[in-house]
C-alpha cells in the first residue's frame, strides 16, 4: 500500500507542476518535477519516515499517542511567472486535487474491467479490499489537501477568496504543520474528509454502475 502512496502522491505532484508550466511558470518543468516518476516527489520524512511508522506500529503492538499522514516535496513554483497571479495560482493548486479525482475514477474503471471492484461497495472493502483502499486514498489526497490551511492547496484559495497578503500568509504557514496535527487529531476534520471521500466515491461507482 506505501508503494500506492508514493504513486498517488507522484501523480499530485505531477499535476501542480503540469499546471504550472500551461500557466507560464517553467520552475518544476526544468528541475525535472514535471513527471509521475516518485523518485523525484519523494520527501524522506513525509513520505518514507512517517507512513513506514504509521505502518509499523500496529504490527509491533505500539500504539501512536498521535495520526500523521504522509506528503511529498512540494513542487517548487514562481508566481511571478503567471499570466494572472490570482487565477493561476489557484489554478495551480487545486491541479493536484483534481489529478487524484480524475485519477480515482480510471482506476475505478480499470479495476471494474479486471474484476477487482466489488460486485456491491460498503465501507468494510475499505479494509479488505486493495482496489477500493487505493482509490479511496486518491480521494482522500483530493480532499484532505482542500483544507484551507497552509501548504495544503485549499490555503492559495482561501487567501485569493479573503485577500491575505502573501506576508501575513507566511506567517500562518510557519504553524501550518502543527495546526494540521490538531485538526487531524483534536477535530473531526479528517472523519469528515475520509466521509466525503468514501461518499464521492460511492457516487461515482453508481453513476458508472460499477456496483
Amino acid at each position: 500500500m506505501w508503494l500506492c502512496l508514493v504513486a498517488l502522491l507522484s501523480f499530485h505532484e505531477f499535476g501542480h507542476a503540469w499546471a504550472a508550466h500551461k500557466c507560464g511558470d517553467d520552475t518544476a518543468r526544468l528541475m525535472g518535477r514535471m513527471t509521475i516518476n516518485p523518485i523525484v516527489h519523494i520527501d524522506p520524512i513525509g513520505t518514507v519516515l512517517i507512513p513506514w511508522v504509521l505502518i509499523l506500529a500496529p504490527m509491533l503492538g505500539i500504539g501512536l499517542p498521535f495520526f500523521v499522514f504522509g506528503w511529498a516535496k512540494p513542487v517548487p513554483v514562481n508566481p511571478s511567472n503567471y499570466g494572472n497571479r490570482k487565477r493561476d495560482d489557484i489554478f495551480v493548486s487545486m491541479a493536484g486535487p483534481a489529478v487524484n479525482v480524475v485519477l480515482a475514477v480510471v482506476l475505478m474503471v480499470v479495476f471494474y474491467l479486471v474484476g477487482a471492484w466489488p460486485e456491491k461497495l460498503s465501507v468494510q472493502h475499505l479494509w479488505g479490499n486493495p482496489a477500493v483502499m487505493v482509490v479511496f486514498l486518491s480521494l482522500i489526497l483530493c480532499f484532505f489537501n482542500l483544507v484551507p490551511v497552509p501548504p495544503l492547496d485549499g490555503s492559495h484559495v482561501l487567501r485569493h477568496i479573503v485577500g491575505m497578503s502573501e506576508e501575513t500568509y507566511m506567517q500562518i504557514a510557519q504553524y501550518g504543520f502543527i495546526i494540521i496535527l490538531l485538526l487531524i487529531n483534536f477535530t473531526p476534520v479528517f472523519r469528515f474528509v475520509s466521509q466525503i471521500s468514501f461518499n464521492t466515491m460511492f457516487f461515482v461507482a453508481t453513476s458508472l454502475r460499477l456496483n
